[in-house]
């Protein structure tokens, strides 16, 4: 080939890797000759449950208009989300998963030679689509695996865009209080827009855990973000969304592709949204599984970071391999996620499976370590 598509890539996009999700069910099963319904896999911070009749009903509805494209504007969906989350229309932006708001909010408002803030730590996406676009990326330091906000504050200079903000944090299960939040966004300057992850936030189960919503009428350049991969059960679906001023919400939607969010999803998430009982019945095995698997952790003297989302990190013996023990643990049909790529070696993420996943995980992990 003449051509070297390489250096024809934008510059950003030749120096990213991309990203790795969790190993899927079935690719593990083809690797290793292993029987798909024996493997458990508690790598991506999915909902064990699986998803609710109501859920399941919505998306059979849709069927029948398989060869129309989705509401564009997802009125229906938006109509939930106000109702529940006491907002307007105007202040809402639907994305193919929270991880489009992220996207959109790079390409809205960073130019080449702009760049964000994050931390130590944090999900690696907001590296990818920074970088992506011309960003640079100025990390901050973690403090006991958090978010140090007092310092990501004093890293804003007359470059920065966007700081970004996770709550509870991935891949730590850490979270920032409300005294925190409150006087972060009280130091960020008003042109720097503060984007507030909060993928996790219905697992936080903690007084002192700050809903991000309850900041937006007094902070015009604050975006949360908020999924229906987690707590509602529907990662497959792809759907999110942002909230925040009209403003920001209206230059987000001019970069936000048509129909980018699939009519399945938008009937399941407003059916998600009205079924009370299994978000808590989520909550609940969470909160229960959460209890499994820091008692294990204590028995097989296994140090860990302390969780308020619905996976939990611990560290491995000193002397451990990390990819070795991921390795062992595939063997047994157990799929976890070694965290060493969030500059953390020697530390494995877990999610919060089914009592019985989560004793399969334990029962392997001993057998590894033993």
């Amino acid at each position: 080939m003449s051509v070297d598509f390489q250096q024809l890539a934008v510059a950003g996009v030749r120096g990213l890797k991309p990203y790795q999700p969790g190993k899927p069910i079935d690719e593990l099963a083809r690797e290793l000759g292993l029987n798909e319904a024996d493997i458990v896999k508690l790598a991506s911070n999915e909902n064990p449950l699986g998803p609710s009749p109501a859920i399941i009903d919505a998306i059979q509805q849709q069927l029948v208009e398989l060869t129309r494209y989705p509401d564009g504007a997802g009125f229906e969906l938006k109509a939930a989300l106000c109702e529940r989350l006491g907002v307007s229309a105007s202040q809402l932006t639907l994305g193919n998963g929270s991880s489009d708001i992220l996207d959109f909010a790079v390409r809205v408002f960073v130019n080449q030679g702009d760049n964000v803030v994050v931390s130590q730590h944090a999900f690696s996406i907001y590296g990818l689509v920074t970088r992506a676009v011309g960003g640079e990326v100025i990390e901050v330091p973690a403090r006991n695996f958090g978010h140090d906000l007092d310092a990501m504050a004093a890293a804003i200079n007359d470059r920065t865009r966007i700081v970004f903000v996770t709550n509870p944090n991935n891949p730590t299960g850490t979270y920032s209080t409300r005294g925190e939040l409150e006087a972060f966004l009280a130091a960020v300057p008003e042109q720097v827009l503060v984007l507030l992850d909060e993928a996790y936030f219905e697992y936080a189960e903690v007084e002192d855990y700050p809903c991000g919503l309850d900041y937006l009428s007094q902070y015009p350049n604050l975006l949360v973000a908020r999924t229906f991969s987690k707590a509602y059960g529907l990662a497959s679906l792809r759907v999110g969304y942002g909230v925040s001023s009209p403003v920001v919400a209206d230059l987000m939607n001019r970069v936000r592709p048509p129909f980018n969010v699939d009519s399945f999803a938008l009937a399941a998430a407003t059916a998600a949204l009205r079924d009370d009982a299994y978000l808590a019945k989520s909550i609940a095995a969470n909160r229960q599984g959460m209890v499994q698997l820091v008692a294990a952790f204590e028995q097989l003297g296994l140090s860990y970071i302390p969780s308020v989302a619905n996976f939990v990190t611990f560290k491995l013996p000193d002397g451990s391999d990390d990819r070795e023990v991921n390795q062992q643990l595939l063997q047994l049909g157990v799929i976890i996620r070694p965290v060493a790529n969030y500059d953390m070696p020697g530390y494995i993420r877990v999610s919060v499976g089914t009592a019985a996943e989560n004793q399969t995980f334990i029962d392997a992990l001993a057998k590894v370590l033993a």
